[in-house]
């Protein structure tokens, strides 16, 4: 069986770090394009962060850039997103997301696995 499975989220300081956790099953992730995405409440689901199928290339989104970092082990079959500096408006439900038609993508349509989301909340 196909799945990601997240781990990772909760309740966070402002300034505080959150290190998430997406284990994948049923497919190798090293022969995927793999994706961190987040959704806040009434706002679309937007790209955090991608990694390209051969690790040589990371793109991290807007404010993700310097704060968060994206990486991938291969000989645990899982992917990470370890974020830094954690502010009120990164609060939202985070995705792990692969993708085997592609290079890397920062988009959410060419994803075709998903995890089931871990709610992130910023808060003093």
């Amino acid at each position: 069986q196909v799945q990601l499975v997240e781990s990772g989220g909760g309740l966070v300081r402002p300034g505080g770090s959150l290190r998430l956790s997406c284990a994948a099953s049923g497919f190798r992730l090293d022969d995927y394009a793999i994706g961190w995405f987040r959704q806040a409440p009434g706002k679309k689901r937007e790209g955090v962060s991608a990694m390209a199928k051969n690790d040589d290339d990371t793109y991290y989104v807007g404010s993700a850039e310097g704060r968060f970092t994206m990486s991938r082990d291969n000989a645990k079959n899982t992917m990470y997103l370890e974020m830094n500096n954690l502010k009120p408006e990164d609060t939202a439900v985070y995705y792990c997301a692969a993708a085997s038609g592609i290079t890397m993508a920062t988009m959410p349509d060419p994803y075709e696995y998903w995890g089931q989301g871990t709610q992130v909340t910023v808060s003093s």
